[in-house]
C-alpha cells in the first residue's frame, strides 16, 4: 500500500427488505474475502427478524457474521434505527418509505459522524448503499467517503429505471394517450413490449409512490462515484457496455448468492423466517422429480390464484415443495386450500411456510422451479441449474421473467395472462418437469449455469470486475485523502 493511503474500510448499508439484505451481505463477504474492511449496519427490526429465526446468541459476540470472522475476515456489524418502534409494519411502504426518506439518513448521518470522529482502525473510506436509498450521495460528500451505489436487480432494469425521461418523452408512459407499441430505444435494452417493463410503468401514474422511489433514487445514482451491479457480466454484456457509455463506473460483481461451496463454511444466513428442512422429505423422491414452488418473502399472491395453483399441482401429478408463508395473503393461506388438500397430496407434495431455498433448489431430487422471478431467485436458480415457470406479480418480476423465457430460453410461463388459470397452469408444469422442451431448457439453464460458474472462479470476470472496483475505490480515497489534507 503507498504512503498516506488509507487502508480500504467500506460501510454498507442495505435496503430494509429480505431480498436486498441477503445479495449485500454476500457482497461484504466478497469484498472481506479480498482484503476489504468492512462495517454492516441493518435496521434494528431488521436484526430482531434475524435474531427470532437464528436465535444468535449476541452476549457472546454472535451474529450472522461469526462464522466469517473466525474465517479470518473482518466484517463488522451493528445496527441503528430506522425511526420507527419495533412493532410497526413496515409492510405499509406509503407510510413507512418517507421514514427511510427523511427521518433514517439522520441516524445514518449520526453513525457515520460518530465513527469519523473516533480512532476507528482502518478509518471509514467508503460508503455502499443500496441504489433505492436516495440520501447517499448527501451524506458520502459530508464525511468525504467514496460513494457506491449497489444496484440488487438486472441490468435490464437498471437501464429501464434509469432513462425513464426516455419513456416519457415517447408516451410510453405518463402520457394520456399511451402508446402501445415495442420499446426500441432504451440504450442496451431489446425491444420490449410495455407489458414487460417493471409493474410500476403498466400503471402509467408519475404521482405513484414507487414511480417517485425510482426518479429520486436513480437522480441520488448519478452522482455515485462508482455502481456496482448483482448481474454477470457474460450474461447482460451489451446493456452493460451501453451503460457504461453513459453513466459512470460500473462493476458486475454477482451472483451476489451464497454458492455451494461458501455455504459450507462463513456465509451467514438472513432469513427473517425459521426454516423448515425438507432434505428428509426430498430423499424420498426420484432425481429430478421434484417442482420447487416459492412466490418469495415480499410480494402479496390473490387467494383465488392460491386455489387455482392448488388444484393445478393436483393435476400435474407432480411431486412439489410449496412455500406458503403467513405473509403470503396477509393470513393463514392453508385457509384458501381446497377442503382435504393437504390429505390428498400428501404423498406428492410438502407444503412449508419457509425453507433455506438454495438447499432445496441444489438437491438432486429438484427439477424445476415455480417462481415470481424475483431476481435473487432467479440467480439462484441458475446457479443450481434448474429451469423455471415463471409468474411474476410486481416491480422488476415482469422484465425478469423477459430475460428468463424469451432471451435466455431456460423457463416457461406458467400462464399467459397474468392470473393463474388451473388446466392451463398443469400443462406447463408437466412442460417444465417432463419431455422435449423440459430437456432443452435443463440444457440452456445448464449452458447460463457453466457460464456463472466461470465467471466466479479465479480470473473469472466477477472477481476481474471487483480487483478493478477495489483499486478504484482506493484510488478515489487517495485522492479524497491528499485533497482533505490541503484543506
Amino acid at each position: 500500500m503507498e504512503k498516506n493511503q488509507p487502508r480500504l474500510h467500506a460501510i454498507m448499508f442495505p435496503l430494509p427488505f429480505q431480498g436486498h439484505v441477503n445479495p449485500l451481505m454476500q457482497l461484504a463477504i466478497k469484498l472481506a474475502s479480498m482484503g476489504v474492511t468492512v462495517t454492516f449496519v441493518n435496521t434494528q427490526f431488521i436484526d430482531q427478524q434475524i435474531n427470532k429465526a437464528r436465535a444468535y446468541d449476541y452476549t457472546a459476540g454472535d451474529d450472522m457474521f461469526a462464522e466469517a470472522r473466525q474465517s479470518g475476515l473482518d466484517i463488522r456489524y451493528t445496527t441503528i434505527t430506522d425511526g420507527f418502534p419495533l412493532k410497526f409494519d413496515r409492510n405499509a411502504i406509503d407510510k413507512f418509505w418517507p421514514g427511510l426518506e427523511i427521518v433514517f439518513p439522520a441516524h445514518v448521518d449520526e453513525l457515520l459522524s460518530n465513527m469519523m470522529g473516533s480512532d476507528l482502525d482502518p478509518t471509514l473510506t467508503c460508503l455502499i448503499a443500496d441504489t433505492f436509498f436516495n440520501w447517499t450521495s448527501d451524506l458520502a460528500r459530508k464525511h468525504n467517503l467514496v460513494n457506491v451505489s449497489c444496484w440488487t436487480q438486472p441490468a435490464l432494469t437498471y437501464s429501464i429505471n434509469y432513462h425513464m425521461d426516455l419513456l416519457k418523452m415517447n408516451g410510453h408512459f405518463g402520457s394520456h394517450d399511451i402508446r402501445e407499441d415495442a420499446i426500441t430505444y432504451i440504450p442496451g435494452v431489446p425491444a420490449i413490449d410495455l407489458e414487460d417493463l417493471p409493474s410500476f410503468f403498466q400503471q402509467n401514474d408519475p404521482s405513484d409512490l414507487i414511480v417517485r422511489i425510482a426518479e429520486t433514487s436513480f437522480q441520488c445514482c448519478r452522482r455515485a462515484d462508482f455502481v456496482l451491479f448483482n448481474t454477470i457480466e457474460e450474461l447482460e454484456s451489451e446493456t452493460i457496455s451501453a451503460l457504461q457509455h453513459d453513466q459512470q463506473q460500473i462493476y458486475a460483481v454477482g451472483p451476489l448468492v451464497s454458492s455451494l461451496e461458501l455455504a459450507k463454511g462463513m456465509v451467514p444466513s438472513a432469513s427473517f423466517h425459521f426454516e423448515s428442512d425438507c432434505a428428509q422429505w426430498l430423499n424420498t423422491k426420484p432425481h429430478g422429480s421434484v417442482l420447487y414452488v416459492s412466490f418469495g418473502s415480499a410480494c402479496l399472491i390473490g387467494k383465488l390464484d392460491i386455489m387455482e395453483l392448488a388444484y393445478a399441482l393436483f393435476l400435474s401429478e407432480v411431486n412439489f415443495v410449496w412455500v406458503l408463508p403467513p405473509h403470503l395473503v396477509g393470513s393463514d393461506p392453508i385457509s384458501f386450500l381446497p377442503a382435504g388438500y393437504e390429505e390428498d397430496i400428501k404423498d406428492k407434495g410438502l407444503i412449508v411456510q419457509w425453507c433455506n431455498q438454495v438447499a432445496v433448489l441444489s438437491h438432486s431430487a429438484t427439477g424445476g422451479f415455480l417462481s415470481h422471478c424475483g431476481w435473487n431467485s432467479t440467480l439462484e436458480s441458475i446457479w443450481c441449474g434448474i429451469p423455471l415457470l415463471c409468474s411474476p406479480l410486481s416491480y422488476d418480476q415482469t422484465p425478469n421473467r423477459k430475460l428468463i423465457v424469451d432471451a435466455w430460453k431456460i423457463g416457461l410461463n406458467l400462464c399467459q395472462k397474468k392470473s393463474i388459470r388451473r388446466e392451463e397452469a398443469a400443462r406447463n408444469i408437466q412442460k417444465l418437469m417432463h419431455g422435449e422442451i423440459a430437456d432443452e431448457l435443463r440444457s440452456n439453464v445448464s449452458v447460463m449455469r457453466q457460464t456463472m460458474k466461470h465467471a466466479t472462479v479465479a480470473g473469472g470476470s466477477t472477481e476481474r470486475n471487483l480487483d478493478r472496483f477495489i483499486n478504484s475505490v482506493k484510488a478515489k480515497s487517495n485522492m479524497k485523502f491528499d485533497n482533505d489534507r490541503k484543506i
